[in-house]
């Protein structure tokens, strides 16, 4: 029996994934949460085997969240199930170890298939994800993470985006209000933007934010 954690924001998704899954012995749900850093502290935590999770989460984002995981849990095997196929974000959430990648719109067998292939050490990748594949890899110039901004400043942009303050992102992130300040100089500097609302777009764009300002 594989023990499995779910982190989806989405209430309803979330209760319908666990009571689908309540019914298949092959898995032993350990833990379910919506918040991506509440997310990392659990699996840390639990140290599942299999990890469903959503690309787009508040607070800290599925690609952040995958990279901190896989490197203090590298035999963790990740399905991410998203309503996003953004050729940026299928391509961040592989290079961050996810091992497949079903969207949402696919429906549940494709869930369940895509879930049992990592489960069984495969990878797996559903219809709509499989064609952005062939994009990403006829086109890698075009799809590119941002491996020039640092975790750090990863998160400060997606907070600054999700307008928080920098006082509240200063108390999330357990740093002073200049530390804030001066990553967000940085990232102004690196991106070459110059205002709020341009951060914001890049955000959008970069798979940080999706287009109703919910992570």
């Amino acid at each position: 029996m594989h023990r499995l954690v779910i982190i989806e924001d989405q209430t309803a998704i979330r209760e319908m994934l666990v009571e689908i899954l309540a019914c298949d012995k092959s898995y032993k749900l350990v833990g379910q949460c919506g918040d991506g850093q509440a997310g990392l502290t659990m699996c840390l935590e639990l140290k599942p085997d299999l990890l469903v999770l959503d690309a787009m989460l508040p607070g800290l984002n599925g690609v952040d969240l995958l990279r901190r995981l896989t490197k203090r849990l590298p035999g963790l095997r990740v399905l991410v199930f998203s309503g996003h196929e953004n050729p940026i974000i299928v391509r961040q959430m592989l290079e961050a170890g996810a091992r497949g990648f079903v969207e949402k719109t696919a429906g549940i067998q494709e869930f369940r298939k895509g879930l049992a292939t990592i489960a069984l050490g495969g990878t797996y990748f559903g219809p709509a994800v499989a064609s952005v594949l062939r994009d990403v890899v006829a086109h890698p110039e075009t799809t590119g993470s941002q491996d020039f901004l640092t975790e750090r400043e990863r998160e400060v942009l997606q907070l600054v985006a999700e307008g928080h303050s920098t006082k509240a992102i200063a108390s999330k992130l357990g740093i002073s209000a200049k530390t804030v300040d001066n990553h967000r100089t940085n990232l102004m500097r690196k991106l070459n933007i110059h205002d709020i609302a341009s951060l914001t777009r890049h955000a959008l764009e970069s798979g940080l934010l999706d287009n109703e300002g919910r992570t």
